[in-house]
């Protein structure tokens, strides 16, 4: 790790990934990459090229994908807020490290994002941005970065709209990438392909 940012990361792992498989038996972050690589595990590495902690938040009953996040370095967090949705899921996730300098948040399927892309949005938060998100051709992507001034909104989140109210209603800084795949998640399994 060239750079170690005092952020705190967090992995949103508990979604359900209905599109990826509507029958629900295979998980899509436990699928793997070309090379063999579980996608939540090298999403976790990604985040962690840049900050020392990750919390990984995963829902009741997700051992195996407990198992990938602790091998790749994560503290593994459960937590039954999940079913209500990705805000009630990152809210759980800040509540439960109130003490961090700042959260750099990230999706479990979006393993592709560039290491350089994420140090650049945990160096601006380490440098005091409040809300801080790389944007490849006007288009907002992942890691969101996020101040420790807004424990008190990210902590009262809920719903399935995740942040995307804080960005709305504050000054975000915007880091302009060239960066694809700030954008590029796993949706469908044809998604793990290489382009």
């Amino acid at each position: 790790m060239s750079y170690s940012s005092s952020a705190t990361g967090i992995v949103l792992a508990a979604g359900y990934g209905s599109r990826f498989d509507p029958s629900g038996l295979h998980n899509k972050l436990l699928a793997t990459l070309p090379d063999g690589t579980p996608v939540v595990f090298q999403s976790a590495r990604r985040l962690l090229s840049a900050v020392s902690r990750v919390v990984a938040v995963v829902r009741p009953g997700s051992e195996k994908l407990a198992e990938v996040l602790n091998e790749a370095g994560c503290d593994v967090m459960f937590s039954i807020d999940a079913e209500r949705g990705m805000g009630a899921t990152l809210a759980a996730a800040v509540r439960a490290t109130q003490d961090a300098q700042g959260w750099l948040v990230t999706l479990g399927d979006m393993p592709w994002i560039e290491p350089g892309t994420v140090e650049a949005v945990a160096r601006s938060l380490d440098a005091g941005a409040s809300i801080v998100a790389p944007f490849y051709r006007g288009q907002r992507g992942h890691p969101a970065g996020f101040g420790a001034m807004q424990l008190d909104a990210l902590s009262a989140l809920d719903g399935d709209a995740g942040a995307r109210a804080l960005f709305m209603s504050e000054a975000v800084e915007r880091i302009d990438v060239e960066d694809a795949n700030i954008l590029r998640d796993v949706d469908l399994p044809g998604d793990l392909q290489l382009h």
